[in-house]
């Protein structure tokens, strides 16, 4: 038998030709596989066949936040080109960054993105990384609005791609790695289950008598950050930024009073579902989260996740398992891999109901 804290028991065997480098031409063409955490029926659709699943009173939920341009490439006063990489913000123009070279980005290091943007390294950060403070020309610096920052820095920046996707981003990916309902700058990888979605999808959805709800929470490079401890107990979760309205609150603890399900599009929605219930309600509010979700552990508040596949030994394995169960995910995922099932950010689905 599986000891479910250990890492090890998250593992399969995924051949590489399966990690999807690229997106389909249509967001909702893409592979579904339906799983029946009461039956554990394992059933093949493509992912616009959804809509038959849908009833009235269902609630979607979608989490809306949006990828940033968050690599950007500059160069030093010495000419040499530096990548800097956007994780979390401190104050409107100060940012914790990774840096590339890094072991050689000392304090007071000033780097030019363009002929308006600029930057100064003012500390050391945790992992390696900088604290590093950015200048837009013309402006002093309490006069940098976070908007402001964030128009200069889409000038300059390029999506950043998962480290499993093994070419450089291109001009499409800033819509293809981008949901449609994005709407809350913050991410550096994208909450990719809502990827197939189309507003189409979404307004026959509706048309279904399905309320649509969102939440948001800025998804952390942390996401890719592999669980290095043997026990999982002993891996420390990164902390992302997530906030859930009193409206959506209302509309998500309403319908669990009359039992019609909720439907969580993603495992960044259900970390945000999760950090803000208590008693299986839910309570308004912002906050960082880092919550860890593994099998043992209660999901109180989604019915149904749709999620892509995720990868081995990663704390989203462990979520979904805690989720449908261990023994009926290792199994999906053991015939989605059979199948030739697309795998990650631009891969396939999973229904799990």
């Amino acid at each position: 038998m599986k000891d479910l804290l250990k890492k090890d028991s998250y593992y399969y065997d995924l051949p590489e030709e399966l990690i999807a480098q690229y997106p389909l031409e249509n967001r909702s063409s893409s592979r579904l596989l339906r799983i029946n955490k009461s039956t554990s029926e394992i059933e093949h659709a493509i992912f616009s066949d959804i809509i038959d699943f849908f009833k009235r009173g269902d609630v979607l939920v979608l989490n809306s936040s949006k990828v940033i341009p968050a690599r950007l490439l500059g160069y030093k006063e010495t000419g040499a080109r530096v990548e800097v990489f956007l994780i979390s913000p401190i104050s409107p123009n100060l940012w914790t960054c990774l840096v590339k070279p890094g072991r050689r980005m000392k304090i007071n290091t000033i780097i030019q993105f363009s002929e308006s943007l600029s930057a100064k390294v003012v500390d050391y950060a945790e992992d390696g990384g900088r604290r590093i403070q950015f200048y837009i020309k013309g402006l002093d610096d309490d006069a940098i609005t976070e908007n402001m920052l964030m128009e200069e820095i889409k000038k300059v920046g390029e999506i950043p791609l998962p480290p499993y996707i093994s070419r450089k981003a291109i001009e499409s990916d800033k819509y293809t790695y981008q949901t449609v309902y994005a709407n809350e700058d913050g991410s550096v990888a994208a909450p990719t289950a809502g990827l197939h979605f189309t507003d189409d999808l979404l307004k026959k959805i509706e048309n279904k008598g399905v309320t649509i709800v969102k939440v948001v929470l800025h998804v952390g490079l942390g996401t890719f950050r592999p669980v290095q401890a043997e026990s999982i107990l002993e891996h420390k979760m990164h902390s992302e930024f997530a906030t859930i309205s009193d409206a959506a609150v209302k509309i998500i603890n309403d319908a669990k009073l009359e039992k019609r399900r909720i439907i969580a599009v993603g495992t960044t929605t259900i970390r945000t579902l999760e950090s803000f219930a208590s008693n299986k309600k839910l309570n308004s509010g912002s906050k960082w989260t880092d919550i860890f979700i593994y099998p043992g552990k209660e999901i109180q508040i989604a019915d149904v996740l749709i999620t892509n596949f995720h990868m081995p030994e990663s704390t989203l394995m462990m979520l979904v398992s805690a989720f449908a169960g261990y023994d009926l995910i290792m199994q999906a995922y053991e015939i989605a891999v059979r199948e030739k099932y697309r795998f990650f950010s631009y891969g396939d689905a999973c229904l799990i109901y």
